[in-house]
């Protein structure tokens, strides 16, 4: 009995302090390759009256050296011509006539905006922004995330590869915001209590995102990677996992159970 009464206080314990825990790797723009798109029906006017315009996206981005990969899905023919309507071709680059389904591939050499439009429609004009590919000054941010069920709520443990993280930690359930707070970590980890308990049918999300790294009030000196660093799917009572230890651990008070039955004498 007394083995059972262990077994059972460590199934329970495996219950509280386990949550079931999905990683996303870092989230960051990627500006080396970009497709821009002749929106459909644009062999027409009324495109450039859209919010999305005649080329999606109308302005796009890219590294020095990346590539942009100009389609035309739509049925009308159409160019992708750098320079503008009013002075003509610029000389940068010019894809031709390029029919239903049709590719073009531009790579830039040189920083800088550059405007182009279709000769055959000239209602249509776009904008490719050239920067300098940016360098990470400190590498990957690498964040764990880890829970446990404290006080009737849901204990967060943040694990930092760096010092002096600045950022924001945002936890929703079922659509809705739950808990939000901008902080600065100058250890390698960081704890949150948020007041609501998540389950496999409502877990709550945790998404981690990184501000820079530096002093808190010195924001023009920070380094580091910014956007989404990490998420979590937070199920700390009765998740998958721990429902799985549940299941071993009954099956063990089972089995301690048969090899102590009391068999009678006659």
């Amino acid at each position: 009995m007394k083995m059972t009464t262990q077994i059972m206080t460590f199934s329970i314990l495996s219950v509280a302090v386990i949550g079931l825990l999905t990683m996303t790797p870092a989230a960051f723009a990627d500006h080396s390759e970009v497709t821009i798109e002749a929106a459909m029906g644009s062999g027409a006017p009324g495109c450039e009256e859209t919010a999305e315009g005649c080329y999606i996206p109308s302005t796009a981005t890219v590294d020095v050296g990346g590539k942009v990969i100009m389609s035309n899905p739509d049925t009308a023919a159409h160019t992708f011509t750098a320079g503008s309507p009013t002075d003509g071709p610029s000389g940068e680059f010019d894809s031709g006539l390029i029919m239903a389904e049709g590719l073009y591939e531009y790579s830039p050499n040189t920083v800088g905006e550059i405007p182009y439009f279709c000769m055959v429609h000239p209602w249509m004009q776009g904008l490719i922004i050239v920067q300098e590919v940016e360098a990470d000054e400190s590498g990957d941010l690498m964040v764990t995330i880890t829970d446990s069920a404290v006080l009737d709520g849901t204990q967060v443990e943040l694990e930092f590869s760096e010092l002096h993280v600045n950022y924001e930690i945002t936890a929703m359930q079922n659509g809705e915001t739950i808990y939000t707070e901008t902080a600065h970590a100058m250890e390698n980890t960081a704890t949150h209590q948020i007041d609501a308990v998540g389950s496999d049918e409502n877990p709550i999300d945790i998404d981690i995102v990184s501000l820079g790294i530096g002093a808190p009030g010195e924001e023009d000196s920070w380094t580091g990677p910014t956007g989404s660093v990490a998420t979590a799917k937070v199920v700390p009572e009765f998740g998958t996992i721990a429902m799985m230890i549940l299941a071993v651990a009954i099956i063990s008070i089972v089995a301690v159970t048969a090899k102590s039955r009391v068999v009678p004498r006659f």
